[in-house]
């Protein structure tokens, strides 16, 4: 692969992390197998290389390379390097003053079953990282994300690091407005949560914290099993107590 040519530098990087959280009830053998081999094809590694490149499509990168990877008994991963696909679309109105061009860039994936809930609380993790410098904005990718994976809780971090240069050469620590990650998200994905907010502009940093309140209990058990209101009880409460600890 030929060396890429740079025309100047935006040294920020961006940072976008979040981890999505998913839960069911087990309540017996069949059900943690059932579940076991739901995550293992619906999130397994070339799946979920797929969403990656998707990201990297809406973000306006190229992909460079690709690795993914299945784990036994269950769990995946999958990372992309990317490149900016300089010149492939109109410039945003806060680069007028500042030379862009990404040098690189990646996206990980990796997800992290939890089956040892005594009561048969089955959990289900994916985190994803996106990092980038130069134009490409990794918020675009929020809705096409949450789309993607059943969720109950989110943790999502913004941190935006380094300084870039202006044409007159003074610094530029921040290239672009982030009024919260929230403003990023679909209102109608956003209805459906309980959210904790919490921004640090002035060091540009973000996080925001999401509990599923559009809650329906039959999704939490098997098809065709019954809802068991104390395992419902149990599953709401992990969910509060991740939300809470994170």
């Amino acid at each position: 692969m030929s060396k890429l040519k740079l025309s100047g530098f935006n040294n920020l990087r961006k940072l976008l992390s979040f981890s999505f959280y998913d839960f069911v009830v087990a309540q017996d053998e069949a059900d943690r197998k059932s579940y076991a081999a739901y995550l293992n094809e619906r999130y397994a590694a070339a799946r979920i290389r797929g969403l990656l490149e998707r990201i990297a499509e809406i973000i306006d990168a190229e992909v460079l390379s690709a690795s993914e990877q299945d784990y036994e008994p269950y769990g995946a991963s999958a990372l992309l390097l990317l490149s900016d696909e300089a010149g492939s679309g109109a410039a945003p109105a806060w680069a007028s003053s500042v030379r862009m061009h990404l040098d690189k860039s990646h996206i990980a994936a990796h997800t992290y079953p939890d089956f040892a809930h005594p009561e048969g609380i089955l959990g289900f993790r994916v985190d994803i990282e996106l990092s980038t410098c130069g134009e490409i904005s990794p918020l675009r990718s929020l809705d096409e994300i949450f789309r993607f994976f059943d969720t109950d809780v989110v943790v999502i971090d913004y941190l935006v690091r380094g300084y870039t240069r202006a044409e007159d050469g003074s610094h530029v620590f921040m290239d672009h407005e982030v009024p919260s990650i929230a403003h990023f998200i679909d209102p109608a994905i956003l209805d459906q949560f309980e959210r904790v907010e919490r921004a640090l502009p002035p060091a540009h940093t973000w996080q925001l914290k999401l509990l599923r309140t559009a809650v329906d209990p039959a999704e939490y058990f098997a098809p065709g099993k019954p809802v068991d209101e104390a395992r419902l009880a149990a599953v709401l409460d992990e969910m509060r107590t991740i939300f809470s600890r994170l």
